[in-house]
């Protein structure tokens, strides 16, 4: 494995040359990876789609033997620093310059809108109860899709995860916020969301069982119950906790 460097990295430079003013330049991850130039894709080989997706989920500069260290990791090091320089040499082949650099460092270009990104700052919105999330519509969240299916490197598959339950955090603060203004239907689609996404995940039944109750329905609140009961037992065999059993406790036999 490549060593790492252990210097403090210098002030990346932002790429300078092309003008981004004018143009929307997106990468997006989430359900497969695409980069966008004003909305037409724009092809790009294995090498050059990693280093991009790595830079865009690191949010900090690099060293390049880092990078090359974890993106060609199973080849010699000086295979693998060759792999980086292609790759960046075929990203310059666009015409846009995506990638900043100063002496061994790289970071990805601030003027690159990244999905992940977006999906990170919304999420802490949500989560932040001094926020107001009244305005917000779920069917235009980012908080669905897999994080680059088909992806099995280590790297991908720790920040899968990672995404995973953020969304999964947000969807239930979204329903938990929503209920208690009185916003029942938007909680209720949210919580249905959050055991779509994952439906052994207790905390989603229970947002979604709480909203059913705050909107005045004790007979879907008793039937969440019993679908994450049956769900639990058949896959885990469990029962489920004092904890969501409590919430129907003394409405019905679930």
């Amino acid at each position: 494995m490549l060593a790492v460097a252990t210097r403090r990295p210098s002030r990346v430079r932002e790429p300078a040359g092309a003008s981004y003013e004018s143009h929307v330049i997106r990468l997006s991850m989430f359900k497969g990876f695409e980069l966008t130039l004003d909305g037409i894709g724009v092809p790009l080989s294995n090498g050059p789609q990693r280093l991009l997706a790595y830079l865009a989920l690191q949010e900090r500069s690099l060293p390049r033997t880092h990078i090359a260290g974890v993106l060609w990791g199973d080849v010699p090091d000086e295979r693998a620093a060759g792999n980086l320089r292609s790759a960046l040499w075929r990203l310059r082949q666009l015409g846009l310059e995506l990638v900043g650099s100063a002496r061994d460092y790289l970071v990805l270009s601030s003027q690159v809108v990244v999905d992940v990104r977006e999906t990170d700052r919304l999420a802490k919105r949500v989560m932040d109860r001094g926020t107001d999330v009244s305005t917000l519509k779920l069917e235009e969240l980012p908080f669905a899709g897999e994080l680059l299916p088909g992806w099995y490197d280590d790297w991908v598959i720790f920040e899968r995860e990672r995404q995973r339950l953020i969304c999964l955090l947000a969807l239930e603060t979204l329903c938990e916020r929503w209920a208690s203004a009185g916003h029942y239907a938007e909680a209720v689609m949210a919580g249905l969301a959050a055991v779509a996404s994952e439906p052994l995940r207790e905390s989603a039944h229970r947002a979604l069982i709480k909203a059913f109750l705050a909107e005045g329905n004790p007979g879907e609140a008793i039937r969440q119950y019993g679908l994450y009961q049956d769900i639990l037992r058949e896959e885990l065999r469990l029962e489920p906790s004092a904890q969501i059993t409590k919430l129907v406790t003394g409405l019905s036999d679930p």
